[in-house]
């Protein structure tokens, strides 16, 4: 399921490096947007992989307005539920200068 959500960047959180369990390296960055809904208006996003964070990091920052095309997981560990919203498209918001859509993850053929 692709959802979406248009708001403001309020912050872009601590970088997350690491390595796996068979030695290769990863990288995950998550933001927080707020939107201007009156509930529920507060979002932290992630986006996992190097080439999709350094894209993130190069095209967007703090203030930045932007449209957001998200999906919803849920992975268990040890009996314990983890919930995550996994960005993979960014837009510039439509009130900038109009600008191409920066991927930041493989786009799902709709």
């Amino acid at each position: 399921m692709a959802l979406e959500v248009s708001g403001k960047i309020t912050k872009i959180l601590d970088l997350q490096t690491g390595t796996t369990a068979a030695g290769s390296e990863w990288k995950k960055q998550s933001f927080i947007l707020e939107t201007t809904e009156q509930y529920n208006n507060v979002y932290c996003f992630e986006i996992f992989g190097e080439e999709k964070v350094d894209k993130f990091l190069k095209f967007n920052k703090v203030g930045n307005e932007v449209k957001v095309d998200f999906n919803v997981s849920t992975n268990e560990w040890k009996g314990k539920y983890f919930t995550s919203l996994s960005a993979w498209k960014i837009f510039k918001a439509e009130t900038e200068a109009p600008a191409e859509p920066v991927e930041v993850g493989n786009a799902l053929p709709f």
